[in-house]
């Protein structure tokens, strides 16, 4: 085959040797033997979510109020009157819809970190739209969580934009087996959402080390509008990141799951939700599989699996391709 003929795509053979998990499999032989439907509002609801990492001492983003009727919304300026900076965010959303982050405001006009203006009446239109239900899973009457914006760490001031990056880690049977940063963009309008145009940098699990990058489905190096090198960042507290996701996957009794981080200048490490069925673009950013960490660890003992053992683990998933 020529270079002018070269294919840009693989057979589903191909792509089954090389580790590559599909959305199938990863349903049929990790999600559903392993995640208990009775379990999964422990993830679904970010506020359960919270109460699991606030009883096991994870840090979570203070809740300032919680609206649940369309009657309470009428008390949102008096929420928010000592609060110049916070984060509108549904209960039960996904994907980071319906999320508003507020960088300040006079109780008129709410400014995003962007340098977006809302009016109050706008807002309270946000928040009603989020009470009956548009941005839940399921359509279902949902509640709103009104709570600490998180102040970015200096260590990304150069590879994100217009908002604060996210660090996912995807666990399975408790042991972290893939992890990667994602940064916001000016296209991805401060969002840490890879299908908005945010940036997805692998991490060592081993160093907490980044490396590879991808933007929209094309390999990067630098982050587009800074020009900063993506690769080679040690993230700040790895290791208490890693041993917070461990606790909260062990406390949630699910065998497959992705936990959210963000890094706050001054708490470090703070949990942002926890997903029962994460996406499988982070393959993408770690250009390698999942299939073989996964299977490597359906081969081993359960007492290789116990906590105090798992750090080996993650020393050998780290170098597996």
């Amino acid at each position: 085959m020529t270079a002018q003929t070269q294919r840009r795509w693989a057979w589903p053979t191909e792509l089954r040797a090389r580790g590559i998990l599909g959305i199938n499999r990863r349903n049929a032989d990790f999600v559903l033997p392993y995640n208990p439907r009775s379990h999964y509002p422990r993830v679904d609801d970010k506020l359960l979510s919270k109460k699991f990492c606030e009883e096991r001492g994870i840090p979570v983003p203070e809740t300032y109020a919680i609206i649940e009727r369309q009657g309470d919304i009428r008390g949102f300026p008096d929420c928010v009157r000592e609060r110049p900076q916070f984060v509108i965010k549904p209960a039960s959303g996904s994907g980071g819809r319906g999320i508003i982050v507020v960088a300040e405001h006079d109780g008129e006009t709410f400014r995003t970190p962007g340098g977006a203006e809302l009016e109050l009446a706008e807002v309270r239109y946000h928040l009603s739209t989020v009470v009956s239900g548009l941005f839940s899973l399921g359509g279902q009457h949902d509640r709103v969580i009104i709570e600490q914006r998180i102040i970015r760490h200096a260590a990304f001031e150069r590879i994100a934009v217009g908002g604060t990056p996210d660090i996912r880690v995807i666990l399975y049977r408790g042991v972290p087996v893939m992890a990667m940063v994602r940064l916001p963009t000016a296209a991805s309008r401060g969002r840490a959402n890879l299908h908005q145009g945010a940036v997805a940098a692998a991490v060592n699990l081993r160093t907490g080390e980044t490396f590879g990058g991808v933007c929209k489905d094309h390999v990067v190096s630098k982050h587009p509008d800074t020009g900063a090198t993506i690769e080679g960042l040690r993230i700040p507290f790895w290791d208490q990141l890693l041993d917070a996701a461990q606790k909260l996957a062990d406390a949630l009794e699910m065998g497959y799951v992705g936990v959210d981080f963000v890094l706050d200048a001054s708490i470090g490490p703070v949990v942002l939700e926890a997903n029962a069925r994460p996406g499988l673009a982070i393959q993408v950013a770690n250009r390698c599989g999942l299939a073989h960490r996964l299977d490597f660890l359906d081969a081993q003992s359960p007492e290789a699996l116990a906590p105090a053992r798992r750090a080996d683990l993650i020393a050998t998933l780290s170098e597996m391709a």
